[in-house]
């Protein structure tokens, strides 16, 4: 590490003002502080100190999200060979996930990075650190088939239009990683909902075998099923679905490991706990009425079983919680992710164009979030008002 130290450097004078490749300065810098601790100390005036920065707090999340992404990896490999009639083994599980995912990531940090690292050029700016997070999230709500060109137009789109046009990280009203998702969702329908494409393969019809079916559970409970089977048509029970052996996005389907990552957030600070309960509150609420009304079997589905299909609890741990376009006051917070849970099993069940809900539901709320924020602002003025009204009569 000395010797990275002193060669960054040396060849550091250039890259600042003044200097030949002072045009690049925004690249440089980024490639500096991912690799070091920026020595940057305040001169005058007050000093805060604290060990957490942007930097810290983006490798927290996307410690938080390793979890997932190892059992998305296996889980890939584990459905692939399902579907094909072989016995699954660990390690060959982890290489054909480790084959499908690992070009993802490229393909998202490549575009993505580009389009940073352009912006920040032409404003001359540092490179944000937000695409840390935004690209480990992208590819983990995504099916691992999706085609790199289109997960590249999406990326690109979730990048400039969800960020950079409202003026970088920290300045976006709608998380740019389900930007993307909704991208896919509403240009490539057959590519994010139907039976085939959540099973690495099935779309090519890569030696599948007969009568085998890669329908994730939410489809079949808007087909009116609420005994849900594999692949194979063998039952899946509430341990299959809460451990994650079932199809789906790549990180998405193990709420153990999801949990995992929730701890992680919630001790360290970096995610609101009451955003999450609150969110789990709300979907508990919505699914308890449903199960009250009960008009048609999917409505019957026991409320426990919603958080532990389809994005519900990915959604509630790593998205509703984005620092950025979260509600920021802490009763804003209860409002906001109680919305959150309400709307999403609302959706899902009531709108079968729109089988999964907690996207629509997040993005929603993402652009009622400053609404909510200022209700609860100017709430608080009026009972401070009114206080203060009591006290001078």
């Amino acid at each position: 590490m000395n010797f990275l130290r002193k060669t960054l450097d040396k060849v550091k004078p250039n890259f600042e003002k003044g200097g030949k490749f002072y045009f690049l300065h925004s690249t440089f810098d980024a490639m500096e502080t991912f690799l070091f601790v920026p020595n940057k100390v305040t001169r005058t005036g007050a000093h805060i100190r604290d060990f957490m920065d942007m930097k810290r707090n983006m490798i927290v999340v996307f410690i938080a999200l390793l979890p997932a992404l190892f059992f998305g990896i296996w889980n890939t490999g584990y459905h692939h060979f399902l579907s094909i009639g072989e016995d699954p083994t660990f390690w060959g599980n982890v290489l054909y996930g480790l084959k499908k995912i690992i070009p993802l990531y490229i393909v998202v940090y490549a575009v993505g990075g580009a389009i940073e690292v352009a912006f920040a050029q032409i404003r001359k700016h540092e490179v944000n650190e937000g695409l840390f997070v935004t690209g480990m999230l992208i590819p983990l709500i995504v099916p691992a088939d999706i085609p790199l060109w289109m997960l590249a137009i999406a990326t690109a789109f979730a990048i400039l239009i969800g960020k950079e046009i409202f003026g970088g990280t920290g300045m976006n009203i709608l998380n740019p990683a389900l930007t993307a998702r909704a991208f896919l969702f509403f240009a490539y329908p057959a590519w994010m909902s139907g039976d085939k494409v959540w099973i690495s393969g099935m779309m090519s019809g890569e030696n599948i075998i007969d009568g085998f079916s890669g329908a994730t559970l939410l489809s079949q409970a808007a087909a009116g099923s609420t005994n849900f089977v594999n692949g194979l048509g063998e039952s899946l029970s509430v341990s299959d679905m809460f451990w994650g052996f079932i199809p789906g996005s790549v990180g998405e389907t193990s709420v153990a490991a999801i949990l995992i990552g929730a701890f992680i957030l919630i001790i360290t600070g970096v995610g609101s706990w009451k955003i999450m309960l609150s969110t789990l509150i709300g979907g508990i609420t919505m699914g308890l009425l449903l199960n009250i009304l009960e008009v048609n079997p999917y409505m019957a589905l026991p409320w426990y079983e919603h958080l532990l299909l389809g994005g519900f609890a990915f959604g509630l741990v790593f998205m509703a919680t984005d620092p950025v376009t979260a509600a920021q006051t802490e009763r804003g917070k209860y409002i906001y992710g109680f919305l959150i849970g309400f709307l999403a099993i609302l959706i899902r069940v009531l709108n079968p164009a729109y089988p999964e809900g907690m996207m629509l539901a997040i993005l929603l709320m993402n652009v009622f979030a400053p609404l909510i924020d200022y209700m609860v602002i100017q709430s608080n003025i009026k009972k401070r008002i009114k206080r203060l009204q009591k006290i001078n009569s």
